[in-house]
């Protein structure tokens, strides 16, 4: 029997732990689901791994609720009560109680405490005001108890202020990250922008001090030669003058005739061999288009300079016509009997570069002056070449066109760039490592609008001069 008993209330026993702390029942809940546990522990819980956009899970069955709310199971919490007056529970540390909570004051009518709670008047009543007619009918409660259900929604408050309060500290966190991430990439572009006008710079200053060095060597050659010849010249007017003194000294009255004879008898001799110098200097050099040679060899050190692309024809629609070294592209009158090609457009007057590029920094430059209607970009080396074809990032063309206006080809509509265009030249800056493809007017190099993108396979520069519009031609600019 003793065995048995003991059986029993091992059952018992089990049936008054919580899942989740394995101790008794303190201040038990009841969910929807059927499964109790402690308030403060399935409270926690689902702090821990609940959230209004994943719901919140009953750590037993898994039964997900859109909302925390339980219910408390006072038939559970007067079981443990009882219980934990014999033996069997004497083990458990006991639930500590709750103190009271004193209210200042007692019944202004009835001069009693105020133990019950009226929840349709909002405020506490004494026993002997619940009888009265004020309060007969109303819904009336222990204190105790709505103190301590006013507590179970001030720790859900604190739960989701202690939440809002992780969100608040977490979106700080990410604001102070965008932050550093902003001066730190402010530093990198800055030591960029530095390294680079940089050299520029000092190949300028390098360039300066050359032409000036040599100017100076052109100079100080010149002078020695006429230096020299001064000095020859200095000699025989030296001579000269001593000469003339001579026979002037000679020609009065007080001269003798043996003096006079002797300078008589003396050799004479007139040069008439003295010439300036007859080297002028060689200032060619230094008289040329010196901002035009310097941009010319500056090409030369660039990073990035623009590149000498040309047409492939094998990708031509059949009724444009490429000429001047596979640089220019119109429309064409006739259309051409060219064989149909997998690469070739059929549809969209368009065409591809020869070049193509799976990496790296690329510029080159369009000149579409006293065009209407043109299109500009790039595009994937598989992209669709037949049919309609759609010129959007999915599609795989990033693009610009002019129609009535300039326009960036986006994946749902085409977004207005300007009102007008009346530059000679469009500038296409390809960054393919960083995703970006710029646009710019090449002769300002203000830049017009910039894709982000993620390029996956190659891509070539593709033209496209418009349709119905003959005469009218784009052409790639080419400069070294």
């Amino acid at each position: 029997m003793a065995t048995a008993a003991e059986k029993n209330r091992g059952e018992i026993q089990k049936e008054l732990i919580c899942a989740i702390c394995l101790e008794y029942f303190n201040d038990p809940v009841i969910l929807k689901c059927g499964h109790n546990f402690c308030r403060d522990c399935i409270l926690m819980h689902w702090e821990e791994n609940g959230g209004d956009d994943i719901g919140y899970q009953c750590p037993e069955c898994r039964m997900v609720f859109g909302k925390m709310s339980f219910t408390k199971n006072y038939l559970v919490k007067n079981l443990v009560d009882k219980l934990s007056e014999f033996d069997c529970l004497k083990t458990v540390k006991p639930v500590a109680p709750s103190k009271a909570i004193k209210m200042d004051g007692k019944c202004e009518r009835h001069r009693e405490e105020l133990k019950l709670y009226c929840h349709s008047d909002n405020k506490p009543i004494c026993v002997v005001c619940r009888e009265s007619r004020a309060h007969r009918h109303h819904e009336v409660a222990p204190l105790p108890e709505v103190i301590e259900d006013m507590k179970s929604e001030l720790r859900l408050r604190l739960i989701k202020l202690n939440w809002q309060k992780s969100m608040c500290s977490r979106v700080k966190a990410m604001d102070e990250q965008a932050k550093n991430d902003a001066k730190m990439k402010k530093q990198a572009l800055k030591e960029k922008i530095e390294e680079d006008v940089g050299a520029l710079v000092q190949f300028l200053l390098d360039e300066k001090d050359d032409l000036l060095e040599s100017l100076e060597t052109e100079e100080v050659a010149t002078v020695a030669l006429i230096d020299e010849n001064l000095k020859l010249v200095g000699k025989e007017e030296a001579s000269v003058d001593k000469a003339i003194a001579d026979i002037q000294s000679q020609l009065s009255d007080s001269a003798n005739f043996e003096t006079i004879r002797k300078l008589y008898s003396s050799p004479f001799q007139c040069s008439s061999s003295m010439q300036a110098t007859s080297c002028p200097p060689d200032w060619s050099e230094f008289t040329g288009p010196f901002q035009l040679i310097m941009w010319k060899k500056m090409m030369h050190v660039l990073h990035t300079m623009p590149q000498n692309l040309t047409l492939d024809l094998d990708t031509a629609h059949p009724c444009l016509a490429i000429s001047d070294f596979d640089t220019k592209v119109e429309e064409n009158r006739t259309r051409s009997q060219e064989a149909d090609m997998p690469q070739r457009f059929t549809r969209f007057f368009g065409v591809l570069a020869t070049a193509q590029y799976a990496s790296g920094q690329h510029y080159w430059e369009v000149d579409v002056r006293d065009k209407g209607v043109w299109y500009l970009g790039v595009t994937t080396e598989y992209s669709n070449r037949k049919g309609f074809v759609s010129l959007s990032p999915s599609a795989g063309y990033w693009s610009l066109c002019l129609q009535d206006r300039l326009y960036a080809n986006e994946e749902d509509a085409r977004i207005p760039v300007a009102d007008y265009w009346n530059s000679p030249r469009v500038g296409v800056f390809l960054d393919y490592d960083r995703g970006r493809l710029s646009f710019y007017d090449a002769v300002t190099m203000k830049r017009i609008y910039t894709f982000s993108a993620y390029f996956d396979e190659p891509v070539s520069p593709f033209f496209s001069p418009g349709k119905n519009d003959p005469g009218s031609r784009l052409q790639i600019c080419h400069y070294y």
